[in-house]
């Protein structure tokens, strides 16, 4: 008879032997996450704009699995808080992205929260300084948007001229009369505070789905 340590012994070397399932590795993971930072005074979470938006991507793409996060930070009233944030979401990045080599990401915010996005992808603003997402994870950012983005007070600067690797696969909304991204009336809505119900939310939603199909 076979003793059953001899049994056992062999029972644990075969185990330890097998290799793990290549997806445990990424468990929990997502196709697509949405970071998004939320606009001044808002209470935190995703804001008026980001959970709508999260919700729209979520529909437009039903065969992909999407997460969202919300940054963490104080979205203050004195406007000090945009370097904080971005360093916030320069972290959450670059720790998914180590712990799920699969995920792409889509970068955005309104108001302050769109601050915080043009400081996290490297462009100067007068809002603070804070990290920057590394240029080797640049390809994994699929898509970056802005409602009511305060650049525009900075001779009109929008994302897409502000960084050639950014820019291209932005998309930003500034209404007419919309004073703190400049006013220059590139979308129908009217002032600062339509953004979430003015159609830019949609609009935004289908250009990330788009950007995350087409990379």
């Amino acid at each position: 008879m076979f003793p059953l340590r001899s049994l056992l012994g062999c029972l644990a070397i075969a185990l330890t032997s097998v290799p793990a399932p290549a997806a445990s590795a990424a468990a929990g993971c997502a196709d697509l996450e949405v970071v998004f930072a939320r606009a001044t005074g808002e209470p935190a979470g995703l804001g008026s704009a980001g959970t709508p938006l999260v919700s729209a991507v979520k529909s437009g793409l039903p065969g992909a699995t999407v997460a969202s996060y919300a940054v963490d930070y104080a979205a203050s009233s004195d406007q000090s808080s945009a370097g904080p944030g971005a360093t916030d979401m320069t972290r959450h990045v670059k720790a998914t992205a180590a712990a799920c080599p699969g995920t792409r990401f889509a970068l955005g915010g309104y108001s302050q929260g769109a601050s915080v996005t043009d400081i996290a992808i490297g462009i100067r603003t007068v809002l603070g300084t804070g990290e920057t997402i590394p240029a080797d994870l640049a390809d994994r950012v699929v898509a970056v948007v802005a409602f009511g983005n305060p650049l525009g007070m900075s001779g009109g600067r929008t994302i897409k001229d502000a960084s050639p690797t950014y820019g291209p696969k932005s998309l930003e909304f500034c209404n007419r009369g919309d004073w703190i991204c400049g006013g220059t009336g590139t979308w129908t809505g009217s002032g600062h505070l339509s953004y979430p119900r003015d159609g830019s939310v949609p609009a935004a939603a289908a250009f990330i789905a788009e950007q995350f199909d087409a990379a």
